[in-house]
């Protein structure tokens, strides 16, 4: 029987090293099953909150590790979506990078898996504050958390330590409270 550890080894490790999520075709060549069997092993998966699946049930979403073995850096670039200006980093694993920009959070943890998918798309990096409410005022939405980019780093730097690995566990809510104050969140938005 197919193992959903080996499953979910499998599409982390296809992520950091190829930036694509294998097919379940290939999953299934690779450990010697059906392609029924990996499409099982990855609904349980999307249960465990692993990975997210679209409609179809394809893999659309596995968060990430903080940044790809044997890279000692990447590149982070988007939009501020307040103003549209390019934002730019070299991110590294020693300091966060240097800048004024902050982070702007929309949902509450504790309503994170309402629509994950929705979550993680309004968690976004912005100029300033001044273009997180001009945004806000543009698209009707309650402001949510507003962090500095080094707390940012703090926050991803640790979150998803182990994902890559065989037996990673997810924190349980009282680890995962712990582990934001520890880098240095605090209030309601966070459940603390």
């Amino acid at each position: 029987m197919l193992d959903d550890e080996d499953v979910r080894v499998a599409v982390y490790r296809s992520l950091s090293r190829y930036g694509i999520v294998p097919t379940a075709e290939r999953l299934a060549a690779a450990h010697g099953v059906g392609p029924a069997d990996v499409e099982a092993a990855v609904g349980r998966l999307a249960g465990a909150r692993h990975v997210v699946l679209d409609d179809a049930g394809s893999i659309v979403m596995a968060h990430p590790p903080h940044l790809v073995p044997g890279d000692p850096q990447v590149l982070v670039s988007t939009r501020c979506p307040g103003c549209g200006t390019p934002l730019v980093w070299s991110v590294d694993r020693d300091a966060p990078p240097a800048g004024d920009q902050v982070a702007h959070f929309l949902v509450p943890v504790a309503r994170i898996w309402d629509d994950v998918l929705h979550t993680c798309s309004h968690q976004r990096l912005f100029c300033g504050e001044g273009c997180v409410d001009a945004w806000l005022a543009e698209t009707g939405n309650d402001r949510g958390y507003v962090m500095d980019v080094p707390t940012l780093w703090r926050l991803a730097r640790g979150w998803y330590t182990g994902r890559l690995e065989a037996g990673y566990r997810r924190r349980d809510p009282g680890e995962a409270k712990d582990y934001f104050r520890e880098v240095g969140l605090a209030g309601p938005f966070w459940g603390l």
